[in-house]
């Protein structure tokens, strides 16, 4: 149900080492979008070079605009009617959204409070420890298409081998990843989500009584309740 307020859960990911970032906002309002991606650029292990949107009006305004250009970044934006534009972040909102809370509508702050520190342990989970690939290239030879990836690797583990990543940078994330455990990670996810389970499952109220019921309670009230005469 898309009626009124609920939370949307934005996604920043970095195409160059695959690091990705949610955050979940009350709505799409510009101060919410603009208050995420400044908590994403501060937290990210590297400095932001550009952002490429969506075509939706939380990012394509005269705010998110002014924001990129105080920052000396680059805006860009997908190309109308060519979803694939934004497939690196398209893919992450199934891999990590949508595999992680589900399609439920949240719209209460308890959950936006659970979503948001859900996706700060997610974090930490797939930029430490989920390897990716990333294509190298595509090669159409009739129908057939070949494919070629590169060797599997962490977020985490690009970023230590990407030029353009300070020394200092590389030596927050060797530091953090050795004190990342990922078992208990993992279990703290998974309590977080079955709270947030039990929150949107007790906004629903009691189960209602099908309609086919009721249609069958009021038939039987309208049958007759004396024997039909016959004539002799």
């Amino acid at each position: 149900n898309a009626v009124g307020d609920h939370a949307y859960t934005l996604t920043v990911t970095d195409i160059a080492t695959g690091w990705t970032e949610n955050r979940s906002v009350p709505n799409k309002a510009r101060k919410w979008v603009l208050a995420a991606l400044e908590e994403i650029a501060g937290i990210l292990p590297f400095p932001i070079r550009g952002v490429d949107s969506d075509n939706g009006s939380e990012f394509i305004n005269h705010h998110l605009l002014a924001w990129c250009e105080q920052r000396q970044i680059t805006f860009t934006r997908s190309r109308p009617g060519n979803s694939n534009d934004g497939a690196h972040v398209e893919q992450k909102n199934w891999a990590i959204v949508r595999t992680v809370v589900g399609y439920h509508r949240y719209d209460t702050p308890a959950e936006l409070l659970l979503l948001n520190r859900i996706w700060v342990l997610q974090s930490s989970l797939s930029n430490y420890f989920c390897p990716q690939q990333k294509l190298i290239s595509k090669v159409r030879d009739g129908a057939k298409v070949i494919k070629k990836y590169d060797t599997a690797t962490t977020p985490k583990r690009r970023a230590e081998q990407h030029e353009t990543v300070t020394v200092e940078d590389k030596a927050i994330l060797a530091d953090t990843y050795v004190r990342l455990n990922p078992a208990a990670i993992q279990r703290q996810i998974q309590a977080l989500t079955a709270e947030l389970l039990t929150l949107t499952i007790a906004k629903a109220g009691p189960a209602r009584v099908p309609a086919v019921t009721a249609v069958a309670t009021r038939a039987s009230s309208d049958e007759a309740t004396k024997q039909t005469s016959r004539a002799s």
